[in-house]
Protein backbone atom coordinates (compact mmCIF):
# COMPACT_ATOMS: atom_id res chain seq x y z
CA UNK A 1 0.00 0.00 0.00
CA UNK A 2 2.96 2.51 0.75
CA UNK A 3 4.43 1.64 -2.44
CA UNK A 4 1.40 2.29 -4.44
CA UNK A 5 1.38 5.78 -2.27
CA UNK A 6 4.33 6.64 -3.44
CA UNK A 7 4.25 5.83 -6.73
CA UNK A 8 0.99 7.73 -7.30
CA UNK A 9 2.92 10.85 -5.54
CA UNK A 10 5.96 10.42 -7.87
CA UNK A 11 3.26 10.76 -10.82
CA UNK A 12 1.22 13.30 -10.14
CA UNK A 13 3.35 16.12 -8.30
CA UNK A 14 5.77 16.06 -10.86
CA UNK A 15 2.39 16.76 -13.36
CA UNK A 16 1.24 19.25 -11.14
CA UNK A 17 4.48 21.13 -11.01
CA UNK A 18 4.75 21.25 -14.60
CA UNK A 19 0.84 22.19 -15.96
CA UNK A 20 1.25 25.22 -12.70
CA UNK A 21 4.53 26.27 -14.35
CA UNK A 22 2.96 25.97 -17.94
CA UNK A 23 -0.29 27.70 -16.91
CA UNK A 24 1.95 30.83 -15.24
CA UNK A 25 4.32 31.17 -17.80
CA UNK A 26 1.46 31.36 -20.58
CA UNK A 27 -0.10 34.28 -18.23
CA UNK A 28 3.01 35.72 -18.26
CA UNK A 29 3.61 36.12 -21.75
CA UNK A 30 -0.35 36.99 -22.28
CA UNK A 31 0.55 40.10 -19.95
CA UNK A 32 3.87 40.97 -21.53
CA UNK A 33 3.96 40.04 -24.71
CA UNK A 34 0.53 39.77 -25.98
CA UNK A 35 0.75 44.30 -26.99
CA UNK A 36 3.12 42.86 -29.78
CA UNK A 37 6.70 43.08 -27.52
CA UNK A 38 9.65 41.06 -28.03
CA UNK A 39 12.72 40.46 -25.43
CA UNK A 40 15.36 39.28 -26.82
CA UNK A 41 17.14 37.11 -23.83
CA UNK A 42 20.08 36.47 -26.24
CA UNK A 43 20.51 38.74 -29.47
CA UNK A 44 19.50 36.74 -33.00
CA UNK A 45 19.72 33.74 -30.59
CA UNK A 46 16.76 33.38 -28.14
CA UNK A 47 13.83 35.40 -27.66
CA UNK A 48 10.31 35.53 -26.13
CA UNK A 49 7.35 36.83 -28.60
CA UNK A 50 3.74 36.13 -28.36
CA UNK A 51 1.96 33.40 -30.97
CA UNK A 52 -1.72 32.50 -30.46
CA UNK A 53 -1.43 28.43 -31.85
CA UNK A 54 -4.76 26.94 -33.30
CA UNK A 55 -2.66 24.06 -34.09
CA UNK A 56 -0.05 21.45 -32.22
CA UNK A 57 3.16 21.09 -30.92
CA UNK A 58 5.84 23.62 -33.19
CA UNK A 59 2.75 25.34 -35.22
CA UNK A 60 1.83 21.93 -36.92
CA UNK A 61 -1.71 21.07 -37.99
CA UNK A 62 -3.43 24.25 -37.05
CA UNK A 63 -7.25 24.30 -36.90
CA UNK A 64 -7.98 20.74 -36.41
CA UNK A 65 -9.56 21.20 -32.54
CA UNK A 66 -11.26 17.77 -32.40
CA UNK A 67 -8.76 15.86 -33.41
CA UNK A 68 -6.24 17.19 -30.73
CA UNK A 69 -8.95 16.57 -28.44
CA UNK A 70 -8.95 12.75 -29.25
CA UNK A 71 -5.25 12.29 -29.49
CA UNK A 72 -4.55 13.92 -26.80
CA UNK A 73 -7.33 12.11 -24.72
CA UNK A 74 -5.58 8.84 -26.27
CA UNK A 75 -2.11 9.81 -25.15
CA UNK A 76 -3.50 10.72 -21.34
CA UNK A 77 -5.45 7.05 -21.11
CA UNK A 78 -2.25 5.73 -22.46
CA UNK A 79 0.15 6.92 -19.92
CA UNK A 80 -2.36 6.35 -16.85
CA UNK A 81 -2.57 2.39 -18.28
CA UNK A 82 1.42 2.24 -17.81
CA UNK A 83 1.82 4.15 -14.59
CA UNK A 84 -0.79 1.99 -12.80
CA UNK A 85 1.08 -1.10 -14.36
CA UNK A 86 4.62 -0.35 -13.57
CA UNK A 87 5.84 -1.53 -10.57
CA UNK A 88 7.78 0.92 -8.12
CA UNK A 89 11.27 -0.08 -7.81
CA UNK A 90 14.61 2.28 -8.56
CA UNK A 91 14.72 0.85 -12.03
CA UNK A 92 11.10 2.28 -13.10
CA UNK A 93 11.27 5.98 -11.35
CA UNK A 94 12.61 7.57 -14.57
CA UNK A 95 9.98 5.86 -16.10
CA UNK A 96 7.57 7.07 -13.82
CA UNK A 97 9.00 10.30 -13.86
CA UNK A 98 8.91 10.64 -17.47
CA UNK A 99 5.52 9.54 -18.54
CA UNK A 100 4.62 12.15 -15.65
CA UNK A 101 5.97 15.03 -17.01
CA UNK A 102 4.81 13.99 -20.65
CA UNK A 103 1.19 13.66 -19.17
CA UNK A 104 1.98 17.25 -17.59
CA UNK A 105 2.85 18.73 -20.67
CA UNK A 106 -0.20 17.32 -22.67
CA UNK A 107 -2.74 18.69 -19.91
CA UNK A 108 -1.19 22.08 -19.81
CA UNK A 109 -1.63 22.51 -24.01
CA UNK A 110 -5.26 21.18 -23.25
CA UNK A 111 -6.09 23.40 -21.11
CA UNK A 112 -5.64 26.28 -23.14
CA UNK A 113 -7.62 24.30 -25.92
CA UNK A 114 -10.16 23.88 -23.73
CA UNK A 115 -10.21 27.52 -22.64
CA UNK A 116 -9.77 29.85 -25.61
CA UNK A 117 -9.50 27.24 -28.67
CA UNK A 118 -5.81 28.00 -29.06
CA UNK A 119 -2.48 27.24 -27.27
CA UNK A 120 -0.43 30.35 -26.36
CA UNK A 121 3.43 29.88 -27.57
CA UNK A 122 5.78 32.41 -26.76
CA UNK A 123 9.39 30.89 -27.25
CA UNK A 124 11.45 31.51 -30.32
CA UNK A 125 14.95 30.38 -30.93
CA UNK A 126 15.90 32.93 -33.62
CA UNK A 127 19.34 31.44 -34.15
CA UNK A 128 17.52 28.55 -36.04
CA UNK A 129 14.04 29.66 -36.71
CA UNK A 130 12.62 26.94 -35.00
CA UNK A 131 8.77 27.26 -34.72
CA UNK A 132 7.63 29.01 -31.36
CA UNK A 133 6.55 26.53 -28.22
CA UNK A 134 6.15 26.55 -24.98
CA UNK A 135 6.89 25.04 -21.54
CA UNK A 136 4.36 22.30 -22.29
CA UNK A 137 5.92 21.56 -25.65
CA UNK A 138 9.23 21.37 -24.50
CA UNK A 139 8.03 19.03 -21.41
CA UNK A 140 6.47 16.43 -24.03
CA UNK A 141 9.11 16.30 -26.44
CA UNK A 142 11.97 16.03 -23.80
CA UNK A 143 10.05 13.71 -22.35
CA UNK A 144 9.62 11.30 -25.43
CA UNK A 145 13.15 11.65 -26.07
CA UNK A 146 14.66 10.28 -23.57
CA UNK A 147 11.91 7.93 -22.99
CA UNK A 148 12.74 6.57 -26.56
CA UNK A 149 16.73 6.16 -25.30
CA UNK A 150 15.87 4.46 -22.33
CA UNK A 151 14.04 2.61 -24.61
CA UNK A 152 16.93 1.53 -26.89
CA UNK A 153 19.47 1.16 -24.58
CA UNK A 154 18.54 1.24 -21.03
CA UNK A 155 15.12 -1.66 -20.57
CA UNK A 156 15.38 -4.86 -21.61
CA UNK A 157 12.24 -6.18 -23.95
CA UNK A 158 11.74 -8.93 -20.80
CA UNK A 159 11.21 -5.78 -18.28
CA UNK A 160 8.54 -4.03 -20.78
CA UNK A 161 6.82 -6.84 -22.00
CA UNK A 162 4.50 -6.98 -18.08
CA UNK A 163 3.75 -3.65 -19.48
CA UNK A 164 2.41 -3.97 -22.49
CA UNK A 165 0.91 -7.61 -21.58
CA UNK A 166 -3.14 -7.80 -21.45
CA UNK A 167 -3.47 -11.30 -19.60
CA UNK A 168 -4.11 -11.03 -16.23
CA UNK A 169 -1.86 -12.24 -13.74
CA UNK A 170 -2.49 -14.50 -10.71
CA UNK A 171 -1.58 -12.44 -7.73
CA UNK A 172 1.88 -12.78 -6.46
CA UNK A 173 3.34 -14.62 -9.47
CA UNK A 174 4.44 -13.98 -13.12
CA UNK A 175 1.98 -15.95 -14.36
CA UNK A 176 -0.83 -15.70 -16.62
CA UNK A 177 -3.99 -17.18 -14.55
CA UNK A 178 -4.84 -19.63 -17.10
CA UNK A 179 -1.21 -21.26 -16.45
CA UNK A 180 -1.46 -20.82 -12.62
CA UNK A 181 -5.01 -22.57 -13.36
CA UNK A 182 -3.95 -25.63 -14.97
CA UNK A 183 -0.73 -25.97 -12.71
CA UNK A 184 -3.19 -26.48 -9.52
CA UNK A 185 -5.75 -28.38 -11.48
CA UNK A 186 -3.50 -31.04 -13.54
CA UNK A 187 -5.75 -32.89 -15.53
CA UNK A 188 -5.84 -36.21 -14.38
CA UNK A 189 -5.82 -39.34 -16.90
CA UNK A 190 -8.66 -41.79 -16.15
CA UNK A 191 -7.70 -45.29 -15.56
CA UNK A 192 -10.18 -48.40 -16.76
CA UNK A 193 -11.68 -49.67 -14.48
CA UNK A 194 -10.35 -53.10 -13.29
CA UNK A 195 -12.84 -55.81 -14.34
CA UNK A 196 -15.27 -57.51 -12.02
CA UNK A 197 -13.96 -61.22 -10.91
CA UNK A 198 -16.97 -62.52 -10.14
CA UNK A 199 -18.57 -61.60 -13.70
CA UNK A 200 -16.11 -62.97 -15.26
CA UNK A 201 -16.76 -66.56 -13.57
CA UNK A 202 -20.23 -66.60 -14.23
CA UNK A 203 -19.34 -65.92 -17.68
CA UNK A 204 -17.20 -69.06 -18.09
CA UNK A 205 -19.50 -71.05 -15.82
CA UNK A 206 -22.53 -70.23 -18.66
CA UNK A 207 -19.85 -70.95 -21.44
CA UNK A 208 -19.31 -74.52 -19.57
CA UNK A 209 -22.74 -75.05 -19.08
CA UNK A 210 -24.01 -74.03 -22.68
CA UNK A 211 -20.96 -76.53 -24.22
CA UNK A 212 -22.56 -79.61 -22.14
CA UNK A 213 -25.99 -78.97 -23.02
CA UNK A 214 -24.77 -79.15 -26.90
Amino acid sequence: MKKQVLKWCLFLLPLSAVVLCDQLTKAWAVRELADGTVIALIDQVLEFRYVENTGMAFGLLKDSQIFFYIATGAALIAIVFFAVRIRLTKRFVPLILLLSLMAGGAIGNLIDRIVQRYVVDFIYVSLIDFPVFNVADSFVTVSCLVLAVLFLFFYKDEELKPLLSFRKKKAGTGEPAEASKEAACPETKEEPAPEDEGSETKEQEKTEEHEGIE
